[in-house]
């Protein structure tokens, strides 16, 4: 599932990409020799009747190329020269650059638009207990308390209210906040995020500021047992109500969880409510490795009442022009905090250990397919943003690098220097090789290190 998943995002990614590309050069007129999806050899290439294009799938993945008419690639017979990439006015070569950056932020636009025209699920915005002399306890902020809005924008879910205050965070700006108590009550709450740095946000910032989700209480009674466990060779069933565990009181399902966990092959007396009767059972946990550690484990799992779980979810949906609104809006906001974190990262603000690699990548890819269609389409629309911001950062090599280099044309009459041309294409190779090799890095740190 996860090399499939990152896959068929790579082809969609880099297909819209370079089409960009492709399709502005052909209203420009200029001639498309090779259109690539991947780098390396060729595995299978195509040109339709009548056409001039070899379409290409190439052998590594990671990414595509069009290559086009240009004297400074070959000869170009005298015909042709009107055709030729180089020969094109600095405008149009501007929007042959441009184009596949952009095909990526309309791409994200149209899958964010899709989302919201079929409803976009997540976890409503509601708060579990805020830990004293945290900001959220300084902003007067309690338990069950449901964020509305932040800044006058509505948080329905709190993947919204995470991309609102991490904007807000980057800024250094406070988060005015609409709530709805428990009691139905709506009120306005000021979050001073100030105590919070840029470097915070290799960490979880939501519980830096006090912000715990909330979380239902989970009973220790038993729903299902696994055939042969631990807990079903000692005579547990489903529906009976754990009590005690060794004279220690039991009140939620993580406490149980808990004392099992921490005593794997030692014996455990459990008093446990069966039809009104209590009665004491001797389980023992069988012991496993995890993480390298040996820990109990019994094969026993909760009786979890999915009514209440529903009732912590939310979909949200629009009409086709709010939604085609909220995609750009959604969209825009993206690329913004993209381009911040950016920007504090070359300034050592923020720690590289942000940068993800293709290894990142897949994982996130095969986790957001296995939870369905509409988180693969966010994973997507994401990094598209990514893919489409990334290229039009001003590093040579990259679209954007070819679109300073054009625009220094502009300004001054003339193209920019072979030599300075040759120079900045060797630092933008040194500077993306850098990337990658930090990039990778934090992959296998993350990953496999853990």
């Amino acid at each position: 599932m996860t090399v499939l998943a990152f896959l068929v995002a790579i082809v969609v990614l880099v297909l819209v990409h370079e089409l960009g590309h492709y399709w502005v050069a052909r209203l420009c007129n200029v001639k498309v020799i090779k259109f690539s999806l991947g780098f390396g050899k060729a595995i299978y290439v195509k040109r339709f009747a009548g056409g001039e294009t070899d379409w290409v799938i190439s052998l590594i993945p990671l990414g595509g190329y069009v290559k086009m008419l240009d004297e400074r690639e070959g000869e170009v017979q005298p015909n042709e020269l009107a055709r030729a990439f180089n020969r094109q006015p600095v405008r149009r070569r501007m929007a042959i650059v441009v184009a596949g950056p952009v095909a990526n932020l309309l791409l994200a636009i149209v899958l964010y638009f899709a989302l919201f025209m079929h409803g976009v699920p997540g976890v409503k915005p509601i708060l579990g207990d805020v830990q004293p002399s945290t900001p959220a306890a300084v902003a007067q902020l309690h338990a069950q308390d449901m964020i509305i809005s932040i800044n006058g924008q509505q948080t329905p879910s709190w993947q919204e209210v995470r991309w609102a205050l991490l904007d807000l965070i980057l800024q250094q700006h406070q988060a005015n906040m609409e709530i709805r108590n428990a009691d139905g009550v709506t009120i306005s709450r000021i979050l001073d995020t100030s105590s919070l740095t840029a470097a915070d946000l290799d960490s979880d910032f939501i519980q830096k500021l006090g912000l715990h989700p909330y979380q239902l209480p989970i009973y220790p009674v038993i729903d299902k047992l696994t055939g042969g466990g631990a807990a079903q060779r000692a005579g547990l069933q489903s529906q009976d109500k754990v009590l005690r565990v060794n004279g220690e009181t039991i009140s939620l399902w993580d406490d149980f969880v808990s004392v099992v966990r921490g005593h794997p092959g030692i014996v455990l007396n459990v008093e446990v409510e069966r039809a009104g009767a209590v009665l004491t059972l001797s389980i023992t946990p069988d012991a496993i490795t995890e993480s390298g550690k040996q820990i109990g484990r019994i094969g026993a799992s909760p009786l979890v009442h999915r009514s209440a779980y529903d009732s912590m979810l939310t979909e949200v949906h629009y009409s086709p022009r709010a939604a085609l609104s909220e995609a750009v809006r959604k969209t825009w906001e993206t690329s913004a905090v993209s381009v911040k974190m950016m920007w504090k990262m070359v300034m050592g603000e923020v720690s590289l250990k942000n940068l993800s690699g293709p290894i990142s990548i897949a994982d996130y890819a095969g986790q957001s397919a296995q939870m369905g269609l509409g988180p693969y389409l966010d994973f997507l629309a994401l990094i598209s943003i990514s893919l489409g911001v990334l290229n039009l950062l001003p590093i040579p090599l990259l679209d954007g690098g070819h679109l300073l280099y054009y625009t220094v044309e502009l300004i001054k009459g003339s193209p920019v220097s072979e030599k300075i041309w040759e120079a900045g294409q060797n630092i933008g190779i040194a500077l993306l090789a850098t990337m990658m090799v930090f990039a990778l890095y934090n992959d296998i740190s993350r990953l496999i290190l853990g």
